[in-house]
């Protein structure tokens, strides 16, 4: 809260504390905000700076402002997080999880490579690679589905890579360093629309018949390690509703 120590700018903190009491649901939806004048006074902050924090939760959609009666939580979904996101989270926090999501449906399984995973992985199509598959939820439903594919090598080195559970000490990109001794190098990311197809809604657990027609988020980042092996091809697929949001500081 407003006593913690942290790095970030005063209006950051601010509207971090917020977005995460919104996203776990401990403000609702139809929830009035404090005033400026007594976020001001219980952050001990100029009221500019309170407004530049309500302008930044405005503007990534949590809120808006009422004529007349304040400040509103809204109820909208989160953005989706890339697979790229995902494992810097992981790094930084040790878990892939965003604000008040879990994962379940683990499952994972060594199969033929696909072409298009073939390709990514730059490997013989059919050649055995690992399926490792989650799915990402919040309050709100589905955030995505994701997919990791892993040459079965490394489930050799590593044999959780190939068990349907969470993985414990750490990312799959983790493990496979330490056992390999070649860090993760560079990584190459994508993203596009695609129209919802019969598996997709199977992925995301949606009646094809009933879903909007509106398209879905796809994902893709290919990780590289020292040596030029691409060593996982990740495709994260997301919820309806969900948009994909990456933020980064300007220099002036």
């Amino acid at each position: 809260m407003a006593g913690q120590a942290d790095n970030r700018a005063p209006y950051a903190r601010i509207a971090a504390h917020y977005a995460e009491l919104i996203s776990t649901g401990e403000l609702q939806p139809g929830t009035l905000m404090p005033s400026i004048k007594n976020l001001s006074e219980e952050w001990k902050v100029s009221t500019a700076t309170v407004e530049k924090a309500l302008r930044k939760l405005r503007n990534d959609g949590l809120i808006r402002g009422i004529h007349g009666i304040g400040t509103e939580v809204l109820d909208q979904p989160a953005p989706m997080s890339s697979g790229s996101q995902r494992q810097d989270r992981g790094r930084r926090t040790g878990s892939s999880w965003g604000d008040g999501e879990r994962s379940d449906s683990h499952q994972a399984a060594v199969v033929p490579a696909p072409a298009d995973v073939a390709q990514a992985l730059d490997i013989q199509p059919g050649s055995e690679v690992v399926r490792r598959s989650r799915v990402y939820r919040d309050r709100h439903g589905i955030v995505a589905h994701s997919t990791s594919w892993i040459p079965a090598r490394y489930a050799e080195l590593i044999p959780q890579l190939a068990t349907s559970e969470r993985l414990i000490g750490g990312t799959s990109l983790q493990l496979i360093a330490e056992a390999t001794g070649h860090p993760i190098s560079h990584r190459i990311d994508t993203a596009s629309a695609s129209l919802l197809t019969a598996e997709h809604a199977r992925l995301l657990e949606l009646d094809l018949d009933d879903s909007p027609a509106d398209p879905v988020v796809v994902m893709t980042a290919k990780f590289v390690d020292s040596e030029g092996t691409v060593v996982e091809y990740g495709v994260d697929l997301g919820g309806p509703g969900r948009t994909w949001r990456t933020e980064s500081e300007v220099v002036a």
